[in-house]
């Protein structure tokens, strides 16, 4: 008799435990151990629609009005020309606009024999580098030093540089920079997963 109604007891005494920790959980006054928070990556953690981004995984706005990023075609492990593609490649009529993807400021205008017309723009925090190359022309009084915004026309797609003028489009890259924050190197980063989790 005395071992079934111990045994009732710690029966009881768990089920209350498991309960108790339940409404502790929920209610947030326990949290998960600081090593599993870590392990989540940063590109699941989007930026806010209005506010500047400052992680180098944050999400990103399209470069093109219209375009579902779900449907296009992930060319970054590409080879084109002997070399790694690693950008994406945005099909579009020419003069098409291009909207900044982010906050952040134009750091460089370039004309260059692969990407012709060219901009590199910088976010906010100087972590990422946005390029977006083969333009037709920039947007009207676009200039170095300028700041811009997340769906600010800066320039127009064209098929400058090495594209085909029957295939207009925009390359768009994206690149972590290094602490020199130097616009022509850094690390590239695979730009659809940032697109993808910055639709709205």
């Amino acid at each position: 008799m005395k071992l079934k109604l111990f045994s009732a007891f710690e029966l009881g005494f768990a089920a209350g435990m498991a309960a108790l920790t339940a409404v502790l959980w929920a209610g947030g006054a326990l949290h998960r151990p600081a090593a599993a928070e870590e392990a989540v990556p940063c590109v699941t953690i989007p930026s806010s629609a209005t506010g500047p981004s400052t992680q180098p995984g944050a999400a990103l706005s399209m470069p093109i009005a219209g375009i579902d990023p779900a449907t296009l075609k992930n060319t970054f492990n590409e080879i084109h020309g002997g070399h790694p593609h690693e950008a994406l490649d945005i099909m579009a009529p020419r003069g098409t606009p291009v909207l900044a993807v982010d906050h952040g400021k134009i750091v460089k205008l370039f004309t260059s024999k692969l990407g012709g017309l060219t901009i590199y723009q910088f976010n906010d925090a100087q972590t990422l580098c946005y390029y977006y190359a083969h333009l037709d022309h920039y947007a009207a009084s676009l200039e170095e030093g300028q700041t811009v915004h997340r769906g600010d026309v800066i320039g127009y797609v064209g098929s400058t540089g090495n594209a085909s003028p029957q295939a207009p489009h925009l390359h768009f890259a994206v690149m972590e920079l290094g602490p020199e924050r130097q616009w022509w190197k850094g690390t590239a980063i695979d730009p659809l997963p940032l697109l993808q989790h910055g639709r709205r």
